[in-house]
């Protein structure tokens, strides 16, 4: 990554003895993890030998590392593995004081300070960009109260998504969030980052279901009557709000109150099968007007993406194997989960769902039955039946869940989408928001760039995303690996056309260190130099998370197109 644009405003320290030393004194040996000073590593040799997370990797090059420098590696590099940072060291604070102590350290010595959660972000935000230190919140996992009658629950940053929602669970209530990353994010990082995800249709923004955060300011200050329990309080600015979606460029979060959901007892998924985008967004409206209290989410893909799904993953099946005249020209799929909260409600959810399907599609039976119910069908239509005539036909076909092990795979075609590019070679990932009937052209846009370059053979332009609050995920998958060429054919591309079109060029993967000049597109530059005094104001000695999110420089020259 060129990083030549950010100018040195702030000269960070190079880290010495003396600061390792005064870490080990705050937390503890055990929980700093360095390189700096090399004789204290020889104590640590490892015992057993420690293999990181990894897909395969040739793991043997750690042989001759120490511990620490094993797991530094893993903390520097993303879940992409696209960016690298090179911090000599991890710190794992385990209380708001520990924390405290270390930023107001790291603010009186000017050295860089990089928050890490689960590191599953997608825009290198939560990996350093040099060599700041890495502030890990891991072990601030715990679930500190759950109230029964208010539906509160306050944790530690480090609380592993799927971990509080299973603690949750365990009450009839589960978290009003859920992110294909759910078994490794942590709620510390999708507050910093307001992360969107599937079920947002339903629940509403973090910004709505936050209720308050314990923070931790650059120079040490803890923050903690932001901590707040109220559902309402209308006392001054509301301040927690600056901090989600800060992406820890202003504060450290170190605790969050979440208004928790009551947990569905049931649910139903049906997929169906589109010919046209265009139908694709109608189906979503009459979706919103007839399931809406039971909508949880409304998803879309299209066919490169299920099919990349299922060349790539084991246990990915195609949900309408019958290869006949009306599956040629299926483009695209609509995931909808629906909901309820009793399970004594679901065969009437069920009944709803079924006759919903049926009106909006040309068969009008579940696509995985056999082939002789269609025909008396299509007969019964060509004579001239009223009803059957009239209805739109907004689906070629439909496949409804029989029961959650069956709607858990049929959901697994749209959630583990981003898995499956993972392994299947490189990936160029985007995450736009956009008009929601333009939402697709932005797709068959890239694919036209690449097919006039004759690139088309190398690359897949796949099309998925929460059809919902219209967020597209745009992603250029490339089996040989990385290429200078295709980046170039698709940026600035993207953002040039999501910013004429009045879109969005981060929906909610957030800006990091991979879009932060981006920051200047469709936004005035009086509204960027206010989000910099906001910036300065909180971190005057810009120790937090530098060179992310906010570019610390004016704007670029406008780009020739």
């Amino acid at each position: 990554m060129n990083h030549h644009h950010h100018h040195h405003h702030h000269p960070y320290k190079v880290l010495s003895d003396d600061d390792i030393d005064f870490f080990i004194r705050a937390i503890g040996a055990e929980n700093v993890a360095q390189t700096v000073v090399t004789k204290r590593n020889e104590k640590k040799k490892k015992k057993t030998p420690y293999v990181p997370e990894s897909d395969n990797d040739d793991n043997n090059s750690n042989d001759n590392k120490s511990e620490d420098e094993v797991l530094l590696i893993e903390l520097n590099t993303d879940w992409q593995k696209k960016y690298f940072g090179k911090s000599k060291c991890a710190l794992f604070p385990r209380t708001s004081e520990e924390v405290s102590e270390i930023l107001r350290y790291c603010h009186e010595n000017h050295i860089a300070v990089c928050p890490q959660g689960g590191n599953t972000g997608l825009v290198g935000g939560a990996v350093p960009v040099f060599d700041e230190v890495i502030l890990s919140l891991k072990r601030m996992n715990s679930v500190l109260s759950i109230d029964d009658i208010t539906g509160v629950c306050v944790c530690e940053a480090g609380v592993v998504l799927e971990e509080l929602d299973d603690a949750l669970m365990r009450r009839g209530m589960c978290v009003p969030l859920d992110l294909g990353a759910k078994g490794k994010c942590q709620i510390g990082g999708n507050v910093s980052t307001n992360a969107g995800g599937l079920r947002l249709v339903k629940y509403g923004s973090l910004r709505g279901t936050v209720l308050g955060l314990e923070v931790v300011l650059a120079d040490g200050t803890v923050l903690s009557s932001l901590l707040r329990e109220n559902r309402k309080d209308n006392t001054g600015y509301d301040l927690k709000q600056l901090f989600i979606g800060a992406e820890g460029t202003l504060g450290i979060v170190t605790k969050v109150a979440i208004l928790a959901s009551r947990a569905p007892e049931a649910r139903i998924v049906t997929i169906f099968a589109c010919d046209t985008f265009r139908k694709v967004v109608h189906l979503m409206v009459e979706v919103k007007k007839r399931l809406a209290e039971n909508l949880s989410a409304v998803e879309f893909f299209d066919h490169e993406s299920l099919k990349l799904t299922v060349d790539t993953l084991p246990g990915a099946k195609d949900p309408f194997p019958y290869a006949d005249d009306l599956k040629t020209n299926i483009q695209f799929y609509v995931a909808v989960e629906t909901t309820v909260n009793e399970k004594a409600m679901e065969s009437r959810l069920r009944a709803n769902v079924l006759n919903f399907a049926r009106s909006v599609c040309v068969l009008a039976e579940d696509g995985r039955k056999s082939r002789g119910k269609f025909v008396s069908i299509l007969q019964k239509k060509f004579r001239g039946d009223e009803a059957e005539r009239n209805k739109p036909n907004l689906a070629q076909r439909f496949v409804i869940s029989e029961n959650e092990k069956h709607a858990n795979e049929l959901w697994n075609l749209r959630e583990r989408i981003s898995v499956a590019l993972k392994y299947a070679g490189a990936v160029y990932k985007y995450d736009v928001s956009l008009p929601t009937i333009k939402m697709y052209e932005l797709v068959e846009r890239m694919r036209e760039r690449f097919a006039e370059r004759r690139m088309d053979d190398k690359v897949k332009v796949l099309g998925y995303g929460h059809l919902g609050d219209g967020n597209l995920h745009l992603n250029i998958s490339r089996k040989e690996g990385p290429c200078k060429d295709t980046l170039a054919m698709i940026e600035p591309f993207v953002y040039e056309y999501v910013t004429e079109h009045k879109g969005s060029v981060s929906a909610e993967h957030g800006l990091g260190a991979m879009k932060v000049q981006e920051l200047w597109r469709g936004k005035d530059a009086e509204e960027v130099r206010l989000m910099q005094r906001v910036k300065n104001m909180f971190d005057p000695r810009g120790i937090l998370n530098p060179h992310k999110m906010i570019p610390s420089s004016s704007p670029p020259l406008p780009s020739k197109l």
